[in-house]
């Protein structure tokens, strides 16, 4: 699994970052068909892409999940997930993605955007992890918070 922002996506697929953002979905999803992985696009919207071409384009997180060190808590979190599902990485891919945009979330509504830093997503876990358990026992499906 590779986890870009758009400027390393930029440099993986050998064009601009203009371009990586004009069309983020066919790029994620032709980079991870071409090279036969999952893909964690990252930013507004991420996007994970598998090998298949399926794509998956995240409810959950906000802009002040730009700043330096939310993309390792991200890589964190896919690895414990990946580690409880060995044989289903894209589904934990997926889960890991929703449950740190909605940590990001979590922590805004007490943060707010500007101020939040990495850290302030692990604080908000438990929140998040309680929060999408809720909604798995809800007999309706639910797409962002």
């Amino acid at each position: 699994m590779l986890t870009p922002h758009p400027g390393e996506m930029s440099r993986l697929a050998g064009i601009t970052i203009k371009a990586v953002q004009a069309d983020r979905l066919n790029v994620a999803r032709s980079f991870a068909r071409e090279h036969r992985l999952v893909l964690v696009l990252k930013g507004n919207r991420t996007i994970v892409a598998l090998p298949d071409g399926t794509a998956w384009v995240n409810p959950t997180g906000n802009p002040g999940m730009a700043t330096g060190g939310t993309g390792d808590i991200l890589t964190g979190m896919a690895a414990g997930v990946m580690g409880q599902m060995p044989n289903n990485i894209p589904l934990a891919a997926v889960a890991a993605v929703y449950l740190h945009g909605l940590a990001g979330d979590v922590a805004a509504e007490t943060m707010g955007e500007h101020s939040l830093v990495a850290t302030d997503l692990l604080a908000a876990l438990p929140e998040a992890f309680r929060r999408a358990a809720h909604w798995a026992k809800e007999s309706t499906t639910r797409i962002g918070g």
